[in-house]
């Protein structure tokens, strides 16, 4: 099995360490910087399947690097570290394009486990083909003719909860499951935000269906 790509940014120089002698341990293939500089230059080159990502940097909010990964089209799930619990804190991870966080002091078996449920959740499905749809798992990228866009994680997972009952009214707290990792307190208007963008993802693509909203209840795909 290859061993899952991770692309760490954390300043502190000893859980810098920790994390990568860890991860190797644990059976990941991983990489560590120190700034959001180095991170934003290592990216491309690295590959990365997972990235873990401090939110307290020396040069850069965390939050801000991971929109500006997936503004670079980098869609490898984002763990956050973080040293703020408070809710805004953890709401504003979620909506910067982020798939999971751990509060600092964590345990390190914490860390091992969101990792592999984000890398499962990532790609562990195959292809979906559904309502004129193809939901690629590895491309991470939805599909409708010759026509495609990219997804983030949250994207994917939500879009292929739609997909697995086309024409049906998907309710808003199953899309939360779907979308989120568990225990995740999400605004109404987060996942709002996020039906947004993929109604404007599959608006730009050939013949595909729409996603409509149903008032008080949830999301439809037809």
């Amino acid at each position: 099995m290859t061993q899952p790509r991770v692309l760490i940014v954390e300043d502190d120089p000893e859980l810098r360490r920790v994390l990568q002698r860890g991860l190797a341990e644990e059976g990941f293939a991983p990489e560590a910087v120190a700034t959001g500089a180095e991170l934003l230059a290592r990216v491309d080159s690295a590959s990365p399947d997972l990235l873990v990502v401090d939110i307290g940097l020396p040069d850069a909010d965390g939050r801000d690097l991971c929109q500006a990964l997936r503004a670079r089209g980098i869609q490898a799930p984002v763990l956050f570290l973080t040293a703020r619990d408070a809710l805004p804190d953890r709401l504003s991870g979620f909506d910067a394009g982020g798939d999971d966080y751990v509060t600092k002091p964590f345990a390190f078996t914490e860390v091992v486990a969101r990792l592999h449920a984000l890398a499962r959740r990532a790609g562990a499905d195959g292809a979906i083909d559904a309502a004129g749809l193809r939901l690629d798992p590895i491309a991470h990228a939805v599909s409708s003719g010759a026509s495609s866009t990219p997804l983030t994680p949250t994207e994917f997972r939500l879009l292929a909860r739609l997909l697995a009952r086309p024409g049906e009214t998907v309710r808003r707290r199953d899309l939360v499951r779907a979308g989120w990792p568990h225990g995740a307190i999400v605004h109404e208007n987060t996942l709002d935000a996020y039906a947004a963008r993929l109604r404007r993802k599959l608006r730009a693509l050939d013949h595909a269906p729409t996603i409509t909203t149903v008032h008080g209840v949830g999301y439809r795909l037809r």
